[in-house]
């Protein structure tokens, strides 16, 4: 059973994480089975040598990440996460689709792949969800 009624309602809650809406994510869609986040890039993402911060990458992934675990159950929060850096993305904007693995009675495995506009594949997620 879904925790948050409709997307904007979701949006509404999740515009409180600062930190994510600051670096300019957003939250696109959200149902029971998944979760979509996107942000476009800007110059402010950029590290001295003129690639997306692994950072920047990390913060879409573990929002994805958050929104969906707190969909499926709430209050959940991250207690063990892995990211895998694919490839540098190439286009404007990046897409981080999270899904559920796994529903346990105390956890839930959340695996977020994240792409760029051009379909490349940038990383790889993997998030265990501690549910309080």
């Amino acid at each position: 059973m879904a925790n948050f009624d409709s997307l904007e309602s979701a949006r509404e809650f999740f515009y409180k994480d600062k930190f994510a809406v600051t670096t300019g994510v957003v939250l696109d869609e959200l149902t029971e089975d998944y979760a979509v986040c996107s942000l476009e890039l800007t110059d402010d993402h950029r590290n001295a040598y003129g690639g997306v911060m692994g950072g920047v990458i990390f913060t879409l992934a573990d929002f994805a990440f958050a929104v969906l675990s707190n969909q499926i159950h709430q209050l959940t929060v991250a207690q063990q996460v892995d990211i895998h850096y694919l490839s540098a993305p190439k286009g404007d904007k990046l897409i981080a689709k999270a899904t559920c693995r796994k529903n346990g009675r105390t956890s839930s495995i959340i695996n977020v792949d994240i792409s760029d506009d051009v379909g490349r594949d940038v990383a790889q997620f993997i998030g265990t969800g501690f549910k309080l």
